[in-house]
């Protein structure tokens, strides 16, 4: 998951990612409203989140794509496992990303 601070940004780090076979689905969340810490004072900015699906064995190729084409100093790039799933579409992800 990372965010950005435009639909267009989120759309674009999204279809890069299909593209690329990085990811097998991404996801575009309506803005969020995101309250953070940054360089000493406290800000408040709005925000698009964009979930990506992919394979463990593409983790690292996707978190190299978003540190290349996100243009935050410090993006957020988080990676939640997943545990449990449908088998079918496990299956999905894994083929769309190899």
């Amino acid at each position: 998951m990372t965010t950005t601070d435009s639909e267009q940004k989120a759309e674009r780090l999204a279809r890069g990612a299909i593209e690329g076979r990085l990811a097998a689905c991404a996801q575009v969340s309506a803005p969020v409203t995101s309250v953070f810490r940054w360089e000493s004072a406290v800000e408040t900015n709005q925000e698009w989140q964009v979930l990506f699906k992919t394979a463990t064995a593409r983790y690292e190729a996707l978190e190299a794509y978003l540190l290349g084409a996100h243009d935050y100093d410090t993006p957020e790039i988080i990676a939640t496992p997943v545990t449990h799933g449908g088998a079918g579409y496990l299956a999905w992800v894994a083929e769309e990303t190899s």
